[in-house]
Order: structure tokens, then C-alpha cells, then sequence
């Protein structure tokens, strides 16, 4: 290796013999350049002692390797765990993942993508708060930086979504639990977080109404993202007061029922399938804590490694073509049944 101290990009190129915009554009994407021209950069950096300032070469870009995560809430474990799939896609296909969570407020949902500007990100992947989310600025953001939505979808938002078929998976469910025993109730917030809430119900009303049954929706007052809660202190009031049409409840999402479950243990209620059980409690997510619940809950798995993969190889299409879609993709995943103890 040569004594000589290279001190900035500048100094590099002219050692190299290159322009300096062909040696940034190497340390921008190696790829990018010819071969040849490659392999003279790379010799140079063998000989000479220099290490690029990336953050130098980022903020001179118009764009960085990093790629935003945007989800509503990082202490809920489904978004943990998808996040951390598509975190760790994006890092294979060497970006930079940017996890960022909305706590649930549509403010921070905006200042989290405006945060993402200062870096100036290659694209985004994001779940959004879906009904309460300030739609038009969403809308901007997504004009500027390429972004690929996932898990709620919202009309026009963004190049492509990809997320769980609610109608399809919802339908499974009940159709496996009218086969199964007396046909659900389907228990959900009055005031749901997540726009999915809506399209599992009306998937529930569907179908109950397909299959010749009465359908029977109870309401649990309360807002945010304390579903555990919520979902606790509704099912404990239903149970004092002996208030259920039927022994079987189907929840809008699994953290909903692990509350229910907790609910029915307070109130002396053996849930499960089978002689001596007086309820079955059914979910929808397969949140990571369903399959250690006590009974353990019966469900309908989202495909979680689906979701992440779908989402980066539609964003990285993007980023790495140049090309953004003019029409709008929207891809629906089908879910699985996980028959547990619960149902």
C-alpha cells in the first residue's frame, strides 16, 4: 500500500486517473460502472489508503441506500416480527433498513416520514394507521419516494400493497367453526385501530348470511392499541351478565381474543373443544403469542414471511430499475387455519 494519504474523493479520483463523478458513481453502486473501470477503481483502493465518507456520498446523492420501515406500533409482536422480516431482506440485498413506529397517532405517522426525507431514502415500506391517517399527505410523501404499503391498505396510496385476503380468511373460519359447533359471534373494538377490522366483519356477515345463520356482532368500547385490554374488560361485562348468543366467539384479531381468554379463565369458563368446555375462542393474525396461550387459540395465520417478501421484491423493483408503475398493484395473500385448543 502506497504512504500516500488520500484525504477526500477528489484527491481519489485523481490518483485513479478517473473523474470524480465515475469513482462516486462505484461508490454509489459498483455495479453501476464498467468493468473495467471497476476493476482500476478497486486496484486504486488496494494501493492507496483512502476510506469513502459514506455519509459525505449520501448527503451528495439524490437518493441513499436506506429504506425506510414505517408501522404503527413497534411494541405490537405482529409488526416485530414482520418488520423484522422485511428488515432483514432489505439488508441482504444490501440497503440500510430505517425501522420507524407511529405509536398509533397519525401525527407521528407524518413526522416519521418527514424524518425519512432528511436521509433521502431509496423507498419505503410502510404499514400505514389506515383510519386515521392524513391520507393526503400520505399521498405526497408517496409521489416523492417510491413506497410500498403492507398489511392495511389504503386507495391510492403508494405504487403497490400487499396484505392477508380478510374476505377469504375470515370465510375459512367461520365455515370451519359453524362444521365444527353452534355457529360464532364476532366480537370486535366499536372503534377499531385498523381498517381490516371493517372488512373482517363484513367478510363475517357474508358469510354467516351464505350459510343460513343469524349473524351477531358485539362491540367493545375503547380506542388505540391496548387490544389485550379492551378485548378483557368488554368480554369480562359480557360474561357477568350472561349476555352471549352463542358459545362460540370469533375475534376481530388475536390480541382481542387473548384478552377474551383471559376473561373467560377470570369467570370460571373451561374453553376448548370437546365435553366440559363452555366456550370456544377463535382469533385471526396467528399472533406470535396465540400458539402459548392457555388453551392455546385457535386462528387464522397471516403469512408473514409472504407479506415481507412480496412487499421488498415489489419496492426493490423500483428502486433498482428506475421505474415506477403507473398502474397501482394490489396483491391479497391467503391465509391458513391453525386449529388449536381454543375451537
Amino acid at each position: 500500500m502506497s504512504d500516500i494519504k488520500i484525504r477526500n474523493m477528489d484527491e481519489f479520483a485523481a490518483v485513479s486517473g478517473l473523474s470524480r463523478p465515475t469513482v462516486s458513481k462505484y461508490f454509489n453502486d459498483p455495479e453501476s460502472v464498467r468493468p473495467r473501470t471497476r476493476e482500476r477503481i478497486e486496484a486504486a483502493l488496494e494501493r492507496y489508503d483512502y476510506t469513502p465518507n459514506f455519509f459525505a456520498v449520501n448527503q451528495n446523492r439524490n437518493v441513499t441506500k436506506n429504506i425506510g420501515i414505517v408501522v404503527p406500533n413497534l411494541s405490537d409482536p405482529f409488526f416485530a416480527e414482520v418488520s423484522r422480516g422485511i428488515g432483514d431482506l432489505v439488508a441482504e440485498a444490501g440497503y440500510r433498513p430505517v425501522l420507524l413506529g407511529s405509536r398509533g397517532d397519525p401525527e407521528q405517522e407524518i413526522d416519521n416520514l418527514e424524518n425519512l426525507r432528511l436521509i433521502k431514502p431509496a423507498g419505503v415500506l410502510m404499514a400505514p394507521l389506515g383510519r386515521v391517517s392524513d391520507v393526503e399527505k400520505l399521498k405526497k410523501f408517496c409521489e416523492d419516494v417510491p413506497t410500498v404499503l403492507f398489511d392495511s391498505n389504503i386507495d391510492g396510496v403508494g405504487e403497490a400493497f400487499v396484505g392477508s385476503n380478510n374476505h377469504t380468511s375470515i370465510a375459512l373460519i367461520v365455515e370451519y367453526l359453524c362444521r365444527t359447533g353452534e355457529p360464532p359471534c364476532f366480537f370486535e373494538m366499536r372503534t377499531p385501530a385498523n381498517p381490516n377490522a371493517h372488512k373482517r366483519r363484513a367478510a363475517y356477515i357474508e358469510t354467516m348470511e351464505r350459510l343460513g345463520h343469524k349473524p351477531h356482532v358485539l362491540q367493545a368500547e375503547g380506542e388505540g392499541w391496548d387490544f389485550e385490554a379492551i378485548g378483557f374488560e368488554a368480554a369480562s361485562e359480557l360474561f357477568a351478565g350472561r349476555k352471549l348468543p352463542t358459545n362460540t366467539i370469533l375475534c376481530s384479531n388475536d390480541r382481542l381474543a387473548i384478552g377474551v381468554l383471559s376473561a373467560a379463565y377470570q369467570a370460571g369458563l373451561r374453553v376448548g373443544h370437546g365435553a366440559g368446555c363452555a366456550l370456544r375462542i377463535a382469533g385471526h393474525d396467528d399472533h406470535p403469542f396465540s400458539r402459548y396461550t392457555c388453551p392455546t387459540l385457535t386462528t387464522v395465520s397471516q403469512d408473514y414471511a409472504a407479506i415481507s417478501e412480496n412487499s421488498v421484491q415489489r419496492l426493490l423493483a423500483m428502486i433498482e430499475s428506475g421505474i415506477r408503475p403507473t398502474a397501482r398493484e394490489v396483491m391479497y395473500l391467503d391465509g391458513r387455519l391453525e386449529m388449536r385448543g381454543s375451537a
